[in-house]
């Protein structure tokens, strides 16, 4: 076995001691360094140990680099994973730290990174689970083109509502502007009602109490496309996920018989 091989084994797959060990190392660290983050927001806390827990947010985020790209070059095609999902989770759990070097202000934006903890699916070896977040991704797929009409309906709906209260209120309520208005109506028809803008007539107290109501009842569409396509990607029933990875492409989620990368069709 080649050293890209072992380590692709490590870092990639956690079956074996080492690979499991390495991601649950990987998982400590992201916590850590969140928390670390989290810390250096308080401001008692900054002004105290400061300097302290940033040495320790840049030597774990230079770790994270060196974890990155020890991933690039496990995979022989590096483009295919930068681009795939935990790849660009990967580098958004470093780049945070680096910007802050150009943007001062954009450094807590590092704690995304404990979006990298979805790997304790495959650390747990909870087969169901991972089968269960491919079965949601593939109803969300499904759903998008229905979800974008619907969606496409509700913004003109809202454009709609938002120019009619534009020309009934007026200025004087809030509606300065058409986008003013469109902004309203957002607010109404989620049922959010922020209440820093309210109309004063009957005729738009009366357009407001229908865009609220349309609103209870365009909740549930969404919810409702997506069930519909969830339970459809439920058959046929699970057959359980395994942990192994492609050495080209770094895909994950393959089905436990597989021999070939369900992505890139290379041998596993």
């Amino acid at each position: 076995m080649t050293l890209q091989e072992r380590l692709h084994e490590i870092i990639f797959e956690a079956d074996t001691p080492g690979g499991k060990a390495f991601d649950v190392a990987l998982l400590i660290a992201i916590v850590f360094a969140a928390l670390i983050v989290m810390l250096e927001s308080v401001s008692s806390i900054r002004l105290r140990y400061g300097s302290l827990l940033r040495a320790v947010e840049w030597g774990l985020t230079i770790l994270f680099t060196l974890e990155y790209l020890l991933r690039l070059y496990c995979v022989k095609k590096t483009m295919r994973y930068a681009r795939s999902f935990f790849g660009v989770i990967d580098l958004l759990g470093i780049l945070p730290s680096y910007l802050s070097i150009i943007f001062p202000g954009a450094h807590p934006l590092a704690v995304v990174r404990i979006v990298r903890l979805l790997r304790i699916f495959r650390i747990s070896k909870i087969g169901h689970f991972v089968r269960e977040a491919t079965d949601m991704h593939r109803a969300l797929r499904a759903s998008m083109r229905k979800i974008t009409v619907f969606l496409t309906g509700v913004l003109s709906i809202a454009l709609i509502a938002g120019s009619l209260m534009y020309v009934v209120e007026g200025p004087t309520a809030g509606f300065t502007s058409i986008p003013r208005g469109f902004y309203w109506a957002i607010v109404t028809l989620t049922t959010v009602g922020f209440g820093d803008i309210v109309p004063q007539t009957i005729f738009g107290q009366i357009a407001a109490t229908v865009l609220m109501i349309l609103g209870y009842g365009i909740i549930a569409v969404p919810t409702g496309i997506v069930s519909a396509d969830l339970v459809r990607s439920l058959n046929p029933p699970p057959t359980g996920v395994s942990t192994r990875s492609c050495n080209d492409c770094g895909a994950e989620g393959h089905d436990p018989d597989a021999r070939y990368c369900r992505t890139c069709g290379t041998l596993l």
